[in-house]
């Protein structure tokens, strides 16, 4: 295949000039000197996120295309080189051009600066809104370069302006550039946006801390990958400090006084009860991470708040032990527990019997580790004590056969 034939194949269809860029071109070329040249009337047009033909600038010159657009005023000329390069000093990225790119990255800068914001309640509600602004304008911008319609066609708001997609319908699109987990991560909290609009939702940060970290690094890569790493977040969102710490019993006790609002545990139960194993694994749906105090073996790295252990080195190993013994273990509802019993040969046993038992045997109290309370409120059971309730059924089992 010859190379001409290979670029047209690769080269984007977004990769154009809209119709002010056509009316301001003509009139640079109506104009004469400086813009003599097709190359250098491109200069003015091309960017980093847009790369544009200079065959294009010829076609117009010849009238070959774009022939019913006229030229734009000397006014609308000398306005356009007097701004121009119009940029935005942060990114480089056309304030114009490139606006929706622009609003993208600040409205979720905007989120995370205010989930980290000391002092403010609802922290959680806020990102969510922010973010899911961030995520429309930023796949908007995708489909603009890749000249994707995102209109929806016919229709039109009360003031007559075009209706664009809003996000859900952006990720319905077969040609929606996020893997399945980002869009996971986004219906669900697309899902409990609805609940924020429509239903007072209480405090709920803690229980979606994990989907709300996977929501912002999805989009940092995302922003990266489809425009380039030069416009990643890294720089601009620091490190969050934090004025104290928190062991097990405390994170408890929080969650029981918090409550996670029982309408909105029904929207995450709902949700994720139609997930595989597989995707609610998936790092890009939920984030979580472990952390381990650490003192400092080296001086340079004293200052160091917080480190990155290579996967597989025996630091990461160490880690993972911790981890695993302290939080990663198997947590079951009451409901599963008593469907774990059944299968293994006591059918009779009821969640009546389940209640029945652990209040005897005072089996929530603090220390004997049978359990805790899991990510949404409520009270989960580990292996240790679906181990103790077979050997009470077993104990009892002309019972429970």
């Amino acid at each position: 295949m010859a190379q001409e034939e290979i670029k047209k194949k690769t080269r984007r269809r977004g990769n154009t000039l809209e119709n002010w860029e056509v009316a301001i071109v003509k009139a640079m070329i109506a104009r004469g000197a400086p813009f003599t040249n097709d190359q250098d009337i491109l200069a003015y047009f091309t960017r980093p996120t847009r790369s544009v033909n200079h065959r294009l600038i010829g076609e117009i010159r010849i009238e070959a295309k774009h022939k019913a657009i006229k030229a734009a005023s000397d006014d609308d000329l000398d306005t356009f080189l007097s701004t121009w390069p119009d940029i935005d000093h942060d990114t480089g990225l056309s304030v114009r051009g490139d606006e929706l790119l622009i609003k993208a990255r600040e409205a979720m800068i905007a989120a995370v600066q205010t989930f980290n914001s000391a002092g403010l309640t609802f922290r959680a509600e806020l990102f969510i809104v922010t973010a899911i602004i961030a995520w429309t304008y930023l796949l908007h911008a995708w489909f603009r370069r890749e000249g994707v319609d995102y209109r929806y066609s016919g229709q039109k708001t009360k003031e007559g302006a075009d209706k664009y997609w809003e996000l859900g319908h952006c990720l319905k699109q077969a040609k929606c550039p996020l893997t399945e987990g980002a869009r996971t991560n986004l219906e669900f909290l697309i899902e409990i946006r609805h609940e924020i609009e429509h239903r007072s939702t209480s405090r709920i940060d803690d229980a979606l801390g994990a989907k709300l970290q996977s929501c912002a690094l999805n989009f940092n890569e995302a922003m990266k990958k489809e425009f380039g790493i030069q416009y990643g977040l890294e720089r601009r969102l620091p490190l969050a400090l934090q004025f104290v710490s928190f062991g097990s019993e405390q994170r408890s006790a929080l969650k029981k006084a918090s409550g996670l609002p029982k309408h909105v545990e029904a929207v995450i139960d709902a949700f994720e009860h139609g997930l595989t194993e597989e995707q609610l694994k998936d790092p890009a749906y939920r984030m979580t991470y472990g952390f381990v105090p650490m003192t400092a073996k080296k001086a340079g790295a004293a200052d160091v708040a917080v480190q990155i252990v290579s996967s597989g080195s025996a630091e990461a190993g160490e880690i993972e032990k911790i981890i695993l013994k302290e939080v990663n273990k198997n947590r079951y509802p009451p409901a599963k527990v008593v469907q774990k019993v059944q299968e293994a040969g006591f059918p009779k046993f009821s969640l009546h019997h389940h209640t029945q038992l652990w209040k005897t045997l005072d089996a929530r109290k603090e220390g004997k580790g049978y359990g805790c309370v899991g990510d949404y409120g409520n009270w989960v059971w580990f292996d240790r004590w679906v181990d103790q309730v077979l050997d009470y059924c077993q104990a009892e089992e002309n019972k429970y056969r």
